[in-house]
């Protein structure tokens, strides 16, 4: 069948201070996509989901969301650090919380997002955890509550930074595959930032290169055959 187009950038800038970061990007999403962005530091990935969330305009080109999608429909998970660790709340009101954006002005929440939460919980394994104090979880643990907070937020988008920063290789390992779960079986739209190259192209369906000499936007498979990836998928395994 075919899928709707979630996201579409055409030439594409960003700058700071008349600074371009971003330069001339071209690329699409469409419903059910794993895309990962990835790069190495200053080549503007930030730059590009601040674009995405709607928190920063384009200085050149366009954005433009696809039927019906907003940016507050998109669930967006930032970097671990990001978010404060001794933040006084239980596993379940901080993934409750992830509701707000569609509460709209009505007090309190509905027993249809109440609902929704729960049923987030039960995906992500963590319903035993639902009364714990956010604070007392490991890192694995609270990436599924904001995981969860999320897809409380998302209606068809998740949009992450970094996820898997500061997790041990077992809790990266049950991350992916959680995430493969919400793709293919959930069918969620998956937008990635991610600096691990080698999991990025074992996962996505679709890469996102930037880099200081250009970028490049492809399936995961034309970008294992592309001159770009082999030199970063080279570098990655001899280790430079």
């Amino acid at each position: 069948r075919n899928r709707m187009s979630l996201i579409t950038c055409s030439n594409l800038s960003f700058s700071y201070e008349n600074q371009t970061v971003v330069s001339s990007l071209n690329f699409q999403v469409n419903e059910g996509d794993y895309l990962c962005i990835v790069g190495e530091n200053g080549t503007g990935k930030t730059t590009l989901i601040r674009g995405l969330l709607g928190l920063k305009r384009p200085s050149f080109g366009s954005l433009v969301f696809g039927e019906g999608l907003r940016s507050t429909q998109i669930g967006y998970v930032p970097q671990q650090d990001a978010v404060q660790k001794d933040f006084p709340a239980s596993v379940y009101e901080v993934v409750l919380s992830g509701c707000l954006n569609s509460r709209g002005l009505l007090p309190g929440y509905s027993a249809a997002q109440k609902k929704r939460a729960g049923e987030n919980l039960e995906l992500l394994g963590i319903a035993d955890l639902k009364n714990r104090s956010f604070q007392e979880l490991s890192g694995g643990q609270r990436q599924r509550v904001l995981l969860a907070r999320s897809l409380c937020a998302a209606e068809r988008l998740l949009l992450l930074d970094e996820p898997t920063t500061g997790l041990d290789p077992l809790a990266i390992d049950e991350f992916y595959e959680l995430m493969d779960v919400l793709n293919r079986k959930h069918h969620m739209t998956l937008i990635m930032v991610s600096h691990a190259i080698r999991e990025a192209v074992e996962h996505a369906d679709h890469i996102l290169h930037l880099s200081q000499d250009g970028s490049f936007f492809g399936t995961t498979q034309e970008y294992e055959n592309s001159g770009f990836g082999r030199r970063f998928l080279g570098e990655e395994e001899t280790g430079r």
